[in-house]
């Protein structure tokens, strides 16, 4: 992926060698090379479209890191507050365009990924904007925050798989498969996200927690506990979180309202239910050892502790 980012720019081959130095897990391009070894056999097209996949997601980041007015990332400073965010977002625009001409470049089906990327990327923004606008009022419910999580995290790990399975000619029913598969294993992603944000210190992490909060974002741990109460009980703790912009120490009520309920507890049980969609999803799929290790993924998204 280095040479791809290369450049004539010095600043912007400066700043892509330091991203370079914290890549995070790189889960979907591993998904994608997993995806395509248990299809068929790994080729040039699943190399661009993994590298492709991973430099969407960084791309997205840059931008989040700009909205967000974050200032760390993977526990080194973000490119915004490294540079500026101006700097940010036209690097974010940079990785974007590297990971269409990666896809257009490769020789299977490069048009049919190309859609599949192209809607991902509007599953992302909608996502965004989604819970941006129900933050405003605190009035998301669940159906809006599977929506949510899907467009922002689990519809690129669904075009990672597809896209893998169709670089090595899979058929139409594996690539269902494989796509089934993925959804379920993003959005177990996600919610472990939201858990952490929750139980864990920062330091164990290696990013802010308790952001989601103090953003105003009601996800599945807060959801599984208003479940548990009152209608009226539920309106009060959504007033709560709707007033945390202007009095922060309302997120402390909100969290020790979450533990009390046991709204993580319940998160985790329907965390695992979606990774044992995503495991269910292979069964028609040939044994081999990258199917195998497909199914130690699933069990590690839920099990990690960062």
């Amino acid at each position: 992926m280095n040479v791809t980012l290369k450049s004539d720019v010095d600043l912007l081959d400066f700043t892509n060698s330091k991203l370079m130095e914290h890549p995070g897990k790189r889960l979907r391009p591993s998904l994608a090379l997993l995806v395509a070894g248990a299809c068929g056999t790994v080729c040039d097209s699943t190399y661009r479209y993994a590298a492709a996949a991973e430099l969407l997601h960084n791309a997205t980041l840059l931008h989040d890191d700009v909205v967000d007015g974050a200032t760390q990332r993977r526990g080194v400073p973000t490119v915004a507050a490294m540079l500026n965010s101006p700097a940010a977002v036209l690097i974010g625009d940079y990785w974007l365009v590297k990971c269409l001409t990666l896809v257009l470049n490769a020789k299977r089906e490069p048009e049919r990924v190309l859609r599949i990327f192209s809607s991902t990327l509007g599953h992302l923004t909608k996502g965004e904007l989604l819970q941006m606008d129900r933050a405003s009022s605190a009035g998301t419910d669940e159906s809006d925050y599977f929506q949510i999580i899907y467009g922002k995290t689990a519809s690129l790990f669904e075009a990672a798989a597809m896209s893998a399975a169709i670089s090595v000619e899979a058929s139409e029913e594996t690539i269902a498969a494989v796509a089934d598969y993925a959804r379920s294993l993003g959005l177990a992603f996600q919610i472990k996200d939201d858990i952490f944000d929750y139980t864990f210190p920062s330091d164990a992490i290696g990013k802010p927690v308790g952001i989601d909060l103090l953003e105003q974002k009601i996800t599945l741990p807060l959801l599984c506990a208003l479940d548990s109460v009152s209608a009226e009980e539920s309106l009060s703790v959504r007033k709560k979180v709707k007033g945390i912009a202007d009095n922060p120490a309302l997120a402390d009520e909100v969290r020790a309202f979450v533990m009390e309920h046991q709204g993580v507890e319940k998160a985790i049980v329907k965390m695992y239910d979606y990774v044992q969609e995503a495991i269910s999803s292979l069964k028609n799929l040939p044994e081999s050892k990258e199917k195998s290790y497909l199914v130690q993924l699933a069990r590690f998204v839920a099990d990690r502790n960062n």
